[in-house]
């Protein structure tokens, strides 16, 4: 029993040895005092935020009221036969806290409506990683996000899309071939808002055959999507937070 305890003691300090070996502790410092607030938990959210949570980030508030469906399990990490049915941020918050039991997690079940958003950003968060889905208040994220000055990586569509060679992060001025963050750029311009948005987006054109109109709420189609694609935006997303965070640019 004591050798066992001293395994898992050792094992405890010593999970973030590589990233330790890579980045330099004053960088792991960083990232262990910052807040993260990740906006979505998709294919794109999910991702990006195991992917802060297994660097280091020592708080995260995730947000997303949804649950998981069977259409989830082709490109979301909580999206399991055995998880049919359940909070996204529920499964998530188990599975962050599994890789890092002593992460400070705040956890949001509510859907993020357009008048809600600014109260949430009264947080004194470090960045914010938008996976929202959801054109309205994917907008007023960002719009919000831009006023108070937050950094924010916002993620354009990875639906309909199949070579990852095309993704890019640039401004959100810089974007192309892609309809949401054309949509985003329209809204953005009528607060006199035309840079400033980091944005996460694929230059290949989508396959317009990937493409079916649904009645939902909130949504007027759906597109086809790979395993890999939302988990690679999510890298790229996690990623852009981790260089600002810890100046490695």
């Amino acid at each position: 029993m004591l050798f066992r305890t001293f395994v898992v003691m050792k094992h405890d300090i010593e999970w973030l040895k590589r990233t330790r070996l890579l980045l330099g502790e004053k960088d792991i410092e960083q990232l262990g005092h910052a807040h993260v607030l990740v906006a979505g938990l998709g294919g794109v959210g999910s991702s990006a935020a195991e992917f802060l949570c297994r660097a280091g980030v020592g708080k995260m508030t995730i947000a997303d009221h949804d649950i998981v469906h069977a259409s989830n399990r082709n490109r979301q990490i909580p999206a399991l036969k055995s998880t049919e049915g359940m909070l996204k941020a529920d499964v998530m918050a188990a599975r962050l806290k599994d890789i890092n039991p002593e992460l400070k997690l705040e956890v949001i079940k509510d859907y993020l409506k357009d008048e809600t958003i600014p109260g949430l950003l009264e947080k004194p968060f470090d960045y914010i990683v938008d996976a929202i889905d959801t054109l309205s208040p994917k907008f007023h994220l960002i719009l919000n996000s831009v006023r108070r000055g937050l950094p924010i990586v916002s993620s354009m569509g990875s639906g309909g899309r199949l070579d990852p060679s095309f993704i890019k992060v640039a401004d959100i001025s810089e974007s192309y071939n892609c309809r949401l963050a054309y949509y985003l750029r329209k809204k953005l311009h009528k607060y006199d808002i035309y840079e400033g948005v980091t944005v996460v987006f694929s230059a290949e054109m989508p396959i317009k055959e990937a493409l079916e109109k649904v009645e939902e709420k909130n949504k007027k189609s759906v597109a086809g999507t790979i395993s890999y694609m939302p988990v690679m935006f999510g890298g790229y997303c996690a990623s852009v937070v981790i260089r600002g965070i810890t100046g490695n640019k």
